[in-house]
């Protein structure tokens, strides 16, 4: 749980810049939408899919994306049931919980080793900066309570805390893990397109709707420079 705690403040202070950002530069709802959409983008081309493809098997992630796929079009026909164009929040959320799980099982599985066990978890716990972030943006670009997006922290913790502990005792194959992983990909990268992006493309200029896309990429690649 200590371990949890510490990724809840992880969530918490990407979020806590993402507010400070729109405040600052007082972003419309589509602008937070695009800026959500390239941020997510950036996030999987720099760190998520150039990561998994050094650790997991290619033939395990490309399984994980098809089913994160058929996954994302039953949770995108629930979520919309009256054909509404606003972004679901949800949909990101279990994108980012099922990326969770095999990074913090691999946690467990090295928590003997106290050198690298340390090494692994303190850039875990970095890892998430971004994705709170990410989540607070859409929060924003939604106009949902704060109280959301707490529930949202506090359930990632939990969920990064008990699959730590599953992972100390079960060892998951890497196959299961790619597998895992392929559908947080497809589900994170179809997020971005079909729920941010896409949607938001007709209420702005060309120029405008570049200019966020744009800018939401290079925030993700300065969190990468950074974590």
């Amino acid at each position: 749980m200590i371990l949890g705690g510490f990724l809840f403040m992880s969530v918490s202070a990407g979020g806590t810049f993402a507010w400070l950002f729109s405040k600052i530069f007082q972003q419309t709802t589509h602008g937070l939408s695009l800026l959500c959409g390239g941020f997510l983008i950036g996030l999987l081309t720099l760190d998520i899919l150039p990561n998994a493809l050094q650790v997991y098997p290619p033939f395990g992630i490309l399984l994980g994306v098809l089913i994160g796929y058929l996954l994302f079009r039953v949770l995108h026909n629930l979520s919309h049931p009256t054909n509404a164009k606003t972004p679901s929040l949800y949909l990101l959320t279990i994108a980012l919980l099922l990326h969770t799980i095999p990074l913090s099982m691999t946690i467990g599985n090295v928590l003997g080793d106290s050198t690298f066990g340390v090494a692994i978890t303190t850039s875990t716990i970095l890892h998430h900066l971004p994705e709170g972030f990410a989540l607070t943006t859409a929060l924003l670009a939604q106009g949902k309570k704060i109280w959301s997006l707490l529930l949202i922290f506090i359930s990632l913790s939990i969920c990064f805390s008990v699959f730590i502990w599953i992972g100390h005792y079960v060892n998951l194959l890497d196959k299961v893990q790619g597998i895992l992983m392929g559908v947080s990909i497809g589900l994170i990268a179809l997020t971005s397109i079909s729920e941010f992006i896409l949607p938001n493309g007709r209420a702005l200029t060309i120029r405008s709707f570049l200019t966020y896309i744009l800018m939401g990429y290079l925030l993700s690649w300065l969190f990468h420079l950074i974590v």
